[in-house]
């Protein structure tokens, strides 16, 4: 489940156990926050809506402090925490195929589940769209593997790729977040939509 140490030595089953009541709780606030809705993520890239840019901004935010703060008290050991293999160039094609599926559907993979959970047809067809983009990856990949796995780099961490250390690294994402905020208020200011807005 997590490389958390000293705290519990249990098996694969209590593991399971924890990864689901941490889904259902990641569900449930995805709800709760509007995210059910898929005019809070269009809202992102119409600029009439930042809410989730400043979730999610957060989330990286605690989530980066907190694992440095339970590293440092030696209960969560970071070289067991597993960090996404890099290659440049499919990651960007990949990259801007989600971009504009999340701008045509609405959703992305965690809030379309979260609005179909709640019933939302739109949700449904969202992630009909995605079974589909799914298995036709997996048909046409003989085709396409070699670009696949074009470009491989390893588990890079960012920071290292930087030549930062991981505190100031976190130091300049803190900096970043906070004028991504001014800018998200602007930008709700300047694009706002009262009569899309009041029904969500």
């Amino acid at each position: 489940m997590g490389p958390v140490t000293g705290i519990l030595e249990s098996g694969q089953l209590i593991n399971l156990l924890i990864a689901l009541i941490i889904g259902m709780g990641f569900g449930f606030a995805l709800e709760q926050a509007g995210f059910s809705s898929s005019r809070k993520l269009a809202g992102m890239f119409y600029g009439y809506d930042a809410t989730v840019l400043k979730v999610f901004f957060t989330a990286a935010i605690v989530a980066m402090i907190g694992a440095r703060i339970l590293s440092s008290l030696g209960m969560l050991d970071m070289e067991l925490v597993f960090h996404n293999y890099f290659y440049p160039g499919p990651a960007i094609v990949g990259g801007i195929i989600m971009g504009a599926g999340f701008i045509m559907g609405g959703f992305c993979p965690g809030t379309g589940i979260s609005a179909a959970a709640i019933g939302k047809i739109d949700a449904f067809i969202f992630l009909l769209g995605g079974g589909v983009g799914s298995f036709l990856f997996a048909e046409t990949y003989p085709f396409i593997d070699s670009f696949h796995n074009s470009g491989y780099k390893g588990p890079v961490k960012l920071s290292d790729s930087l030549g930062m250390k991981d505190s100031f690294f976190i130091l300049g994402v803190v900096i970043i977040a906070v004028l991504m905020f001014w800018l998200a208020e602007k930008a709700e200011k300047r694009f706002a939509k009262p009569e899309i807005t009041r029904e969500l």
